[in-house]
């Protein structure tokens, strides 16, 4: 399993993620075989949005006899169980009720990202970041029963405002080839009806959903994924907007190799769900690869987007142009380059004035980016 670091948090957290929706309709015996299994195989991270006391108490369980430093927990604020039904509150004594129990019955003394649940229009993250939500968080967070504070939502423009408040170390954020292409929208409901994507011509990612990435990446706030396999829509050949299905595997590499992105959050709700997620671990390059299925939608002209897929390599020069493609990018949106993103240029091992302009790279490349003025651009903005 690769771990890598949540952003700014210093916290370390398996590429492949436990999301909580498939711990709904499952008793306890059936829960506790998804945890271990799922840690058996590598997995430290846990994103639990579920207000069902049941799944609260099946996951707390499951987790007691694992050392409290083994495992990351993703605990959602906000969300509360009402006559047998989730809702999304912020009411402030159901917000603060609903968190004690959650605490109580997953027998945690804290929680390592507080998530500020579903927030996708503009009046509602207002709302919470100007009354006592945000206090409540906050107290928590001095206290120590949030190390870190985080915000869920579908919108780019609300993960826009949550990285400009200074608050938010961690975004889950719903990523994956298909909503990529779309433009920001508070109404989530679009994501999953079937004419959004009809008839649409893919241009590349979204700028303001590529910008966000990169925002991200340069703030030090971490983006975890949710929806990564668009609710399974991009398994099948007729309900993909690709009309290609993608894998497990090729839509997780896919979101891995987003900008800030540290970990995909997979739903699952059996053992052969897991290991499909953590197949990701030994897959081949060829395994992962997205690209083919990207680059000939019918209704696809992503051409000249570098999309970060890695087939330009091998350089004969060594040089990790996927790498150094991302980190250009990561630097052009800003007036003044970030000195992050200066420091992981420079300690890369070959730099874009190595390139000899032999062309390999745009040959391999199914967008058809022009790596070689990449490259020269890179030559520009870092002086080597």
């Amino acid at each position: 399993m690769e771990y890598r670091v949540l952003g700014r948090t210093g916290i370390k957290v398996s590429t492949i993620g436990l999301g909580g929706g498939g711990l709904e309709n499952i008793d306890a015996v059936a829960c506790e075989a998804i945890i271990d299994c799922a840690f058996a195989e590598g997995v430290n991270f846990l994103d639990i949005y579920n207000s069902n006391p049941e799944v609260r108490s099946n996951v707390g369980k499951a987790l007691s006899k694992y050392p409290r430093d083994s495992f990351v927990i993703q605990g959602h604020l906000c969300s509360v169980w009402d006559n047998g039904q989730y809702r999304r509150t912020r009411d402030f004594n159901e917000v603060v009720g609903a968190f004690e129990d959650f605490l109580r019955r997953m027998q945690l003394d804290y929680v390592d990202i507080g998530m500020l649940h579903y927030v996708d229009d503009q009046k509602d993250f207002d709302n919470i970041f100007t009354g006592e939500i945000i206090t409540y968080a906050k107290e928590l967070k001095a206290k120590g029963v949030i190390k870190s504070l985080g915000i869920s939502t579908h919108n780019p423009d609300i993960a826009f405002s949550a990285v400009e408040t200074g608050l938010i170390d961690v975004i889950l954020f719903s990523i994956n080839a298909a909503y990529d292409m779309l433009p920001a929208n508070e109404d989530v409901n679009i994501l999953f009806e079937e004419s959004t994507f009809k008839d649409r011509i893919y241009e590349g990612i979204d700028p303001k959903r590529n910008r966000l990435y990169q925002t991200c990446s340069n703030a030090g706030v971490a983006l975890t994924v949710m929806k990564g396999y668009a609710a399974g829509v991009l398994f099948s050949d007729q309900a993909s907007p690709f009309a290609k299905a993608l894998t497990p595997v090729q839509c997780l590499h896919y979101c891995l190799t987003r900008p800030a992105v540290a970990s995909v959050m997979v739903g699952v709700a059996n053992l052969q769900e897991i290991l499909a997620a953590t197949a990701y671990n030994t897959a081949s390059n060829k395994e992962k690869d997205y690209s083919e299925v990207l680059v000939s939608a019918p209704r696809s002209t992503l051409h000249g987007h570098c999309m970060y897929c890695g087939h330009c390599a091998p350089c004969p020069e060594k040089i990790d142009i996927a790498l150094v493609n991302k980190y250009l990018d990561l630097a052009l949106i800003q007036a003044d380059v970030p000195e992050t993103v200066k420091n992981h240029y420079a300690v890369l091992d070959h730099h874009a004035h190595e390139c000899i302009a032999c062309g390999s790279c745009m040959k391999n490349c199914p967008f058809a980016v022009n790596v070689i003025d990449k490259m020269k651009q890179a030559v520009k903005l870092f002086g080597h």
